[in-house]
């Protein structure tokens, strides 16, 4: 067991499951990829791996001038639901986790950042899906206009540091892109 501070050493370890039995490809659709595959085991069983592939996205903390960060309430079909969460978007064939960002929060905010800075990368859900957001944060913002994609349905609000981490609370936040991004942009306000 590790204790806390202890690296695993990642790089180090073989890959216990790579002796794939059997591969499917099950679904292709405009985003994702579902495959199931079948894994030997050392001890000899096997196991069923179902992955879903992702292309990856991107999503950033605007914070307007006044300090306030820049929210959006977005129609979530899944849900079936408006939720608050941080503009965001899938990262296109050929374009850079950073000149996606730029697009997509002008597309969904309709604003210009003076300032990205990425923060770091982080996986979704690591357990089924490849699925890998780039997180930055967006400075000296300048209003331009919104320039939704057919079938987006989003408004914006601007909410202070205190009311973001107040609504993580309450669970009115309950994306976890957004939870996440709050919390570190918090942290990296606070100077930790």
């Amino acid at each position: 067991m590790l204790s806390c501070g202890e690296r695993g050493g990642d790089m180090e370890r073989k890959n216990p499951e790579s002796t794939v039995v059997d591969h499917r490809e099950v679904y292709r659709g405009k985003i994702v990829t579902v495959n199931v595959d079948t894994i030997r085991q050392a001890s000899g069983t096997t196991t069923i791996r179902e992955v879903v592939l992702h292309p990856g996205g991107v999503t950033a903390v605007p914070v307007l001038d006044d300090g306030r960060l820049l929210l959006i309430r977005q129609f979530r079909y899944p849900l079936g639901k408006f939720i608050l969460e941080l503009p965001a978007g899938k990262l296109d064939s050929g374009q850079s986790p950073i000149d996606t960002m730029a697009r997509e929060l002008q597309e969904e905010t309709g604003h210009r950042a003076g300032e990205l800075t990425y923060q770091y990368t982080f996986y979704t859900t690591p357990g089924i899906s490849d699925e890998a957001i780039h997180f930055f944060i967006a400075r000296n913002l300048t209003k331009t206009a919104q320039r939704l994609e057919e079938g987006e349905h989003i408004t914006l609000e601007a909410y202070s540091l205190d009311e973001c981490l107040r609504m993580i609370g309450t669970g009115e936040i309950n994306d976890a892109k957004t939870i996440l991004g709050i919390l570190w942009y918090r942290l990296k306000a606070s100077g930790a």
